[in-house]
C-alpha cells in the first residue's frame, strides 16, 4: 500500500502539509490538543474533499469545518505523488480553481484526473467559469459539475461600467499625456457621454443582467442582448431586447461579452464580427479568454474598424508585456481582475462551501453546469453513501 501522510484535523478542516498556507498559520491543535489521523483509519462514511493550494476566502474553511463528516485535504502544486495520489483517489469532491494558467495541468479535471479519482462524485469550481474542467469528460463519467455563478456579478458588472466610462471619456489617454508632459490641448481628448447610448450584451446571465440594470438605471441606455439560451420574454424581464448577434454588433455603441466559454462560444468574435461593428463602437470583454480572436481584435484596432477595447481576459493570463494588444493607447487592460474584490471573494467562498455541503447532504445543488448527468450521478452517490440524492 502507498504511504499515506499524517493529516491534522483542526477547526479549519484537514491539511496534508500541517500548514494552511494562505489562510492561516500552522495547523494541528484544537483547544491546545494535537489531533492526528491517517487515511487508512478514517471512517468509511467520511466525505472526502480536496483542493490545490488556494481557496477564494477563509470563510470556505470555516463553513466546511462545521460539518465533522467532511474531511478536507489540501495539496500543493508540487505535492509528490506519494501524497497527492491517495488523496485524489479517495476524494468524493474536488474544489477546483477556475484559473487555468495558475493550476498545474495535472490538476485540471479531465479523463486523466478522473481516472485517478475513481470515487469522485462532484467537481466544484472556484468561480463562475470552468476553464479547468472538461465538462464532457465529467458527464461521461457520471461526475456532477457545479460552479459559483453570480458570486462576483456585482464586481464584474461594476468593472465593465467603469471601463465603458474610461473608454468614452479617454481617461487613460489623458492620464498618460499628463504624466508624460505631452498634454498640449485638452480639446484633443474630447470624449463622449454614454447617456442614451446603446449597449449590446452577449450573455444575459447574472453579470449581463446586472450590467443591463446599471446601464438603464444610471444612464438611460438602450440594451440589446444576444443569448440563445433565453427566450424573448425572459430577456425583456431582464431589461433588454432580444436580437441576433449580427444585429447587436451592427447597432451597439458598446459591446460587452459576458457569456461562458464552451464549444459554441470559442472564437465567437473574430474578423467577420468586428467588421460588423460601428467605427465609433467599443469592445469590452470580462468573460473568458478564447471567446475573442485576439489577432482579429488587433487587426480591427490597427485598421480603426472600432474605437477601442477594454480587456480583462486573455488566451494566456496574464498576457506578456509585449502582447500586441497592450501596445494600443485605446485599450484598457487588466489581468482577469474584474471579479476580484474582497466582497466578491467572500461571496464565492461562501457560495462554494454552502453548495458543496448541500450536495454532499444529498440535495440538488442550485448551480449545476451539467444537469443532464443527474441520473448517473445519483446512482453513484447512492453507491457511495447509501442514500439516493433528492431531485
Amino acid at each position: 500500500m502507498p504511504v499515506i501522510p499524517e493529516l491534522f484535523r483542526t477547526a479549519r478542516g484537514w491539511t496534508a502539509s500541517g500548514r494552511n498556507g494562505k489562510y492561516g498559520g500552522w495547523l494541528g491543535r484544537v483547544s491546545g490538543v494535537l489531533i492526528m489521523a491517517d487515511v487508512s483509519t478514517a471512517k468509511e462514511n467520511v466525505k472526502r474533499v480536496f483542493y490545490v493550494r488556494f481557496l477564494n476566502h477563509p470563510i470556505y474553511l470555516d463553513l466546511i469545518a462545521t460539518r465533522p463528516e467532511i474531511r478536507l485535504d489540501k495539496l500543493e502544486n508540487d505535492s509528490p505523488d506519494t501524497i497527492a495520489g491517495p488523496i485524489v483517489s479517495a476524494a468524493h469532491a474536488y474544489q477546483v480553481s477556475s484559473a487555468r494558467d495558475e493550476l498545474p495541468a495535472k490538476y485540471h479535471v479531465n479523463k486523466d484526473l478522473i481516472g485517478r479519482a475513481p470515487n469522485l462524485l462532484v467537481v466544484s469550481t472556484g468561480g463562475a467559469g470552468y476553464d479547468t474542467v472538461n465538462v464532457k469528460d465529467c458527464t461521461d463519467a457520471g461526475v456532477l459539475v457545479v460552479n459559483q455563478t453570480g458570486g462576483n456579478a456585482e464586481a464584474v458588472a461594476s468593472h465593465v461600467l467603469g471601463v465603458m466610462l474610461m473608454l468614452s471619456k479617454q481617461v487613460v489617454q489623458v492620464n498618460q499625456a499628463l504624466r508624460k508632459g505631452t498634454m498640449k490641448d485638452r480639446n484633443l481628448y474630447m470624449g463622449n457621454d454614454i447617456h442614451n447610448r446603446t449597449i449590446g450584451i452577449v450573455g444575459l446571465g447574472n453579470v449581463g443582467r446586472r450590467i443591463a440594470k446599471l446601464c438603464t438605471t444610471l444612464f438611460s441606455m438602450q440594451v440589446l442582448a444576444f443569448d440563445p439560451l433565453l427566450d424573448e420574454k425572459t430577456i425583456a424581464e431582464r431589461g433588454a431586447t432580444k436580437v441576433s448577434l449580427d444585429e447587436l454588433l451592427r447597432h451597439a455603441d458598446f459591446v460587452s461579452i459576458n457569456c461562458p466559454l464552451d464549444d459554441t462560444t470559442r472564437n465567437m468574435i473574430s474578423t467577420r464580427e468586428f467588421g460588423l461593428m460601428q467605427k465609433h463602437a467599443y469592445f469590452i470583454t470580462a468573460a473568458r479568454g478564447f471567446i475573442t480572436d485576439e489577432k482579429a481584435l488587433e487587426d480591427a484596432l490597427r485598421s480603426k474598424q472600432i474605437a477601442g477595447a477594454g480587456l480583462d481576459v486573455w488566451s494566456k493570463e496574464p498576457p506578456a508585456m509585449d502582447h500586441p494588444l497592450l501596445q494600443f493607447d485605446n485599450v484598457i487592460a487588466s489581468p482577469h481582475t474584474a471579479g476580484v474584490t474582497k466582497e466578491a471573494r467572500a461571496n464565492m467562498g461562501k457560495f462554494a462551501a454552502e453548495q458543496l455541503i448541500l450536495t454532499l447532504d444529498g440535495k440538488r445543488p442550485p448551480r449545476m453546469v451539467n444537469p443532464e448527468v443527474w441520473p448517473a450521478y445519483a446512482k453513484r452517490f447512492e453507491r457511495a453513501f447509501g442514500i439516493r440524492p433528492e431531485g
